[in-house]
């Protein structure tokens, strides 16, 4: 009597089931459609034709092409050509003998023919509507020629940041986002592992340990902003003498270094890493720990010795989420000091420093279309970078699940 409800209501489920289905897969498709707009997006900003005129053409200079020219005759080229106070400096930062002859090309390529970019398009445009771009360009810029350009090359990762966006680079800003994640992930790790065992370990449930608890859970959820002006207070300011360097003879003016910008976002991960950390730990099983004590092992044995091996997995998982929000941030370290233009690279914890966000934010900011391009190789290169440290670590995580 029953069973053609009993069929009906199975029918009725695989019909839900499979509305749900089919709800999940649109969710996870217009999430993949979305990033491969944004990485287009990107893509097609990072490349493309540009037209280029020469200050100086190339065959005024030389009857050969320039870059069949040996070192010799480029370094003569450049004594003969450029202003003298100008080439003394050049030589007195390295001596042009002793330059290689790609190095010397770019020389002459940057001092002496100064090619201009008067305007650039984007990848697709260039793909396809090339006739027409050939058209305007002629019409606009008679004296330039067309040419591919990839915004983000070997000499834009190797020079530092300047007013004019052909010869900008993002060194110095990359070399400030590793000192930074360094100090952060040196300092909240440990700090956040050993705080996450003590609360799984050894903290016991009274009403200290978990309004301690409550408060870990709550900081994850709050503002970068907010640990920004906490940096600004305690680490620039209170603990200037120590974040500047003073007391180790440093020549930092104040405490808006790179020491200072490390420890806020410490802080900003803190409570993500050890929440992370405590579900690894919660995870390792209760019979593992048993099965210690009852061979003798003392209470840190176990922890040392099999709890935390069973957990590092899960705590490098917790490790490179914290470290994906911390490249990525940059309202903290405006705060804290963190410059808008920059062309010193870093040398130490007490220099001043910037990032990729920031200057990336710089740049977009500007009018002039070329520096949108170079901020959209900026982003491929914080994109690289973030998924070189995050396959590190988890090359890292997987080789401690093998063990």
């Amino acid at each position: 009597m029953n069973l053609p409800s009993s069929s009906a209501n199975l029918q009725s489920r695989h019909s839900q089931g499979k509305i749900w289905q089919a709800f999940f897969f649109a969710c996870t498709f217009t999430g993949i459609l979305a990033l491969t707009l944004l990485m287009a997006t990107i893509i097609n900003q990072a490349f493309g034709l540009v037209a280029v005129q020469n200050k100086v053409e190339p065959a005024a200079l030389s009857e050969r092409p320039l870059q069949d020219l040996s070192p010799v005759q480029l370094a003569e080229l450049l004594k003969t050509k450029m202003k003298p106070t100008r080439y003394r400096t050049l030589e007195e930062q390295r001596p042009m003998l002793e330059r290689s002859q790609a190095e010397l090309y770019r020389l002459v390529m940057e001092q002496l023919v100064q090619p201009q970019v008067m305007d650039s398009y984007l990848l697709f445009d260039s793909l396809f509507n090339r006739a027409l771009i050939e058209q305007e360009a002629l019409a606009s810029y008679p004296q330039a020629h067309l040419e591919w350009r990839a915004w983000i090359s070997p000499e834009f990762l190797s020079d530092t940041a300047s007013a004019t966006p052909e010869k900008a680079g993002v060194r110095t800003a990359l070399l400030g986002s590793l000192w930074v994640i360094l100090v952060t992930v040196g300092v909240a790790f440990p700090i956040g592992v050993g705080a996450a065992i003590y609360l799984e370990e050894y903290a016991a449930p009274n009403r200290l340990n978990r309004l301690i608890q409550t408060n870990i859970n709550n900081l994850a959820g709050v503002p970068s902003i907010v640990y920004g002006l906490l940096g600004l207070a305690i680490f620039v300011r209170a603990f200037s003498p120590l974040t500047s360097g003073a007391v180790f003879g440093s020549a930092a003016v104040n405490g808006r270094t790179i020491l200072s910008a490390g420890l806020t976002m410490a802080l900003l991960v803190l409570p993500i890493l050890i929440i992370n950390a405590q579900e690894a730990i919660r995870a390792v099983p209760q019979s593992l720990r048993q099965a210690s004590y009852g061979l003798g092992a003392t209470r840190w044995q176990t922890i040392w010795s099999h709890v935390l091996p069973a957990a590092l997995p899960g705590i490098l998982t917790g490790a490179i989420l914290s470290v994906s929000r911390a490249i990525g941030e940059t309202a903290p370290l405006i705060i804290v000091g963190a410059s808008t233009f920059m062309d010193k690279d870093p040398s130490s914890l007490f220099s001043t420093f910037t990032v990729l966000p920031i200057q990336i934010y710089n740049w977009t900011t500007r009018p002039q279309g070329e520096f949108h391009n170079i901020a959209a190789a900026a982003i491929l290169v914080l994109m690289m970078t973030l998924l070189s440290l995050n396959a590190s670590a988890i090359l890292l995580r997987n080789r401690f699940s093998k063990r």
